[in-house]
C-alpha cells in the first residue's frame, strides 16, 4: 500500500474511534464471515440431500392461527 492509502485507512480508523490495527482487523473479520463458504457442488449437494425429505405441514393458515393462538395464551 503506498502513503496515500494507509493515510486514508487511518483516517478511516480515527473516525470510527479506533486505532488502524484494530480498525484493519475488524475489517477482515467482516470479510471472512461475508466470503462465500464452501463450493458450489457442495451446496448443491446440500440442497439435493434436503429436498429428499418429505417431512409432514399443515396449510400455512391453519399454522398461523396455531402460533397467534398461542401468543394469546
Amino acid at each position: 500500500m503506498d502513503d496515500a492509502e494507509v493515510g486514508e485507512y487511518r483516517r478511516l480508523a480515527t473516525r470510527d474511534g479506533l486505532t488502524l490495527s484494530e480498525w484493519v482487523r475488524q475489517k477482515l473479520r467482516l470479510a471472512a464471515r461475508e466470503a462465500p463458504s464452501g463450493g458450489v457442488d457442495r451446496k448443491l449437494a446440500a440442497i439435493r440431500a434436503a429436498a429428499r425429505h418429505d417431512f409432514p405441514t399443515a396449510d400455512i393458515d391453519q399454522m398461523l392461527r396455531e402460533i397467534e393462538s398461542g401468543y394469546e395464551s
